[in-house]
């Protein structure tokens, strides 16, 4: 009924983990959203859905913790005995998780498809591996809460106007609304297990189809986001990740409380 994977971080020092796990922590709180945790987890979030999903954060004697949650699932984050960085995924049904099976129908045919896991011996691999992969994405996340000095150098280029073709593209400026609405409709969970179309963004900013394609190749250039082969299907690269997470822990941590006075 019950299970849990950790993945642990070992760190040679313990300053070296605590140097970064408070900021690791509090950029976690305020830059994952709903749709994160669903992705985390293996998920898509859509208007169907009816469980809790949410964020908590615990400080306790043995350390701090951050901990996501979606339905019978969550993953956590915390420092175990100030040198171990901890990712554990724990759910209490692990039907909430899915796997390639075979699937037998009331009519008595059968298929293959994705459908839920068996509470049974033969699912506990297909479960460890759902519960490590929730744990890589978790890291992968995390591993955008990149250094200062690594984030100037970046925020600098981003900023920079890039010039192809003899056609010019004007960089992202992370204070300005508009362009912080663009970063963050293209972090949407769905888009990073699915990928985006021009369609998907025309509908979800409301321009039109040639606008957007001049914002796609704008997100292109500047390394922000990947096209898949083959296809007109987009993916956010790592770089887009970190530049997105950095634009809203400015609007959250620096422009929304200077406005608070």
């Amino acid at each position: 009924m019950q299970a849990e994977y950790a993945t642990d971080i070992v760190f040679k020092k313990q300053e070296d983990l605590q140097q970064i796990y408070d900021e690791l922590t509090a950029t976690a709180i305020h830059t994952v959203k709903l749709e994160n945790i669903a992705t985390f987890l293996g998920h898509k979030l859509d208007g169907r859905y009816v469980g809790e999903v949410g964020n908590s954060y615990n400080v306790r004697i043995q350390g701090s913790r951050i901990k996501h949650t979606m339905g019978s699932a969550s993953i956590k984050m915390y420092d175990k005995f100030s040198k171990i960085l901890r990712i554990e995924t724990t759910t209490n049904d692990i039907s909430f998780f899915k796997h390639y099976r075979e699937v037998v129908h009331l009519d008595g045919t059968t298929s293959y498809e994705m459908a839920r896991l068996k509470k049974n011996i033969y699912s506990l691999s297909f479960l460890a591996d759902n519960l490590k992969a929730s744990n890589k994405r978790y890291l992968e996340f995390i591993s955008a809460f990149n250094n200062k000095e690594v984030g100037r150098k970046r925020m600098g280029n981003l900023s920079e106007t890039k010039t192809e073709n003899n056609r010019t593209y004007k960089g992202f400026n992370l204070f300005s609304n508009f362009d912080l609405d663009i970063l963050m409709s293209i972090l949407r969970g769905e888009y990073n297990i699915s990928g985006f179309r021009n369609k998907h963004l025309q509908k979800q900013l409301g321009f039109k189809g040639n606008k957007i394609s001049r914002l796609i190749k704008r997100l292109r250039i500047h390394g922000l986001i990947k096209k898949a082969t083959d296809s007109y299907k987009y993916y956010i690269t790592k770089l887009g990740k970190e530049t997105i997470i950095m634009a809203q822990k400015i609007k959250e941590l620096v422009i929304v409380p200077a406005f608070s006075y």
